[in-house]
């Protein structure tokens, strides 16, 4: 079958033909009908090979992470995006994306969706309903990534407040709607590109902007992360509220924390979703109350596809379809 595929570390990856994967006990096959891609497949390229020995990463491996197919009886089926056990205790308690054996996972470091067929473990496939599964791939991954992060803002966030949204592509996008549907604040996107913000704000921002000015918001979700981002995001958040670095631009916090972080309030990172999130956000795109725009890409087309992602000049997220 065909396959997108790391050959080997620090190498681009290629298109190549391997066996069809054949499901052990506890697992199923799927036919991949699209496969989203994410920033973070761009970092895997300069994986070096004792940090990726150190997450239990083999090579080679095929990409994708953001995976939708169906079952062999034809059933519409997406994948979640990272590995749990089940059995932890992260995973009883539903943390299951801090599950120590997420580290290596679909399309990190195992197999994942950019070929044919792809294997999964039963714990992983959650049912699409009427969703097609050319698309529904990222809702999986940004989706529920901004999901989380939404979620765990919303104690922090009252109606009539403001929040927010720092870099309105893929996930910061996704997270504009999951506010406009789950809270009643006003909802602030930043961006320095101007087909972004209209976008955000033909779903839903009410606003959008190129520079942060705003001060005493409820919450800043950061979808970027670099050194300025972080800093204008940390200092527009009102006292009691929260800032959530989502982003893995490399920024940091280079000042003492007293005086600068929101008094009595919350800042927080994370990686990740969990299992519930990518449900609930699969029930929110089935009831169409948010949009999943994407672009879409032949297989054999899936460099080209990355070479946009790196330029950055994608407004929803890329899907290659197999």
């Amino acid at each position: 079958m065909r396959a997108y595929r790391m050959t080997g570390w620090g190498s681009p990856p290629e298109h190549v033909e391997v066996p069809e994967p054949t499901p052990g006990p506890g697992q199923v096959l799927i036919r991949v009908a699209g496969c989203g891609l994410c920033r973070s497949d761009l970092t895997m390229r300069q994986m070096p090979r004792k940090a990726g020995e150190r997450l239990g990463w083999r090579m080679p491996f095929t990409l994708g992470h953001e995976v939708a197919g169906r079952l062999a009886d034809g059933t519409p089926v997406a994948l979640t995006t990272a590995e749990s056990c089940g059995t932890c205790w992260f995973c009883l308690r539903g943390l299951d994306n801090s599950c120590p054996h997420g580290l290596a996972g679909r399309g990190y470091g195992r197999d994942g969706g950019l070929a044919e067929f792809v294997v999964a473990d039963r714990r992983s496939v959650l049912p699409l309903g009427d969703l097609d599964p050319r698309h529904a791939g990222p809702l999986t991954d940004a989706g529920a990534t901004a999901y989380h992060a939404v979620r765990r803002a919303l104690p922090r966030i009252v109606p009539g407040g403001t929040v927010a949204v720092i870099g309105a592509g893929g996930l910061g996008a996704f997270a504009v709607q999951f506010l406009r549907v789950l809270t009643a604040a006003r909802v602030l996107a930043v961006d320095v590109d101007p087909a972004r913000l209209a976008y955000a704000e033909s779903i839903g921002a009410h606003a959008a902007t190129s520079t942060l000015d705003d001060r005493e918001l409820d919450a800043v979700l950061d979808f970027v992360g670099t050194n300025e981002t972080i800093a204008a995001g940390i200092a527009a958040v009102r006292s009691g509220g929260a800032y959530g670095l989502i982003g893995s631009a490399g920024g940091h916090l280079d000042r003492p924390w007293f005086g600068v972080l929101p008094r009595d309030g919350e800042v927080f990172t994370f990686q990740g979703s969990t299992i519930a999130d990518a449900q609930e956000v699969i029930a929110l795109a089935a009831a169409g109350l948010i949009r999943n725009q994407v672009e879409e890409f032949p297989f054999d087309k899936a460099a080209e596809a990355y070479e946009r992602l790196a330029a950055g000049t994608l407004t929803g997220r890329a899907v290659v379809l197999l």
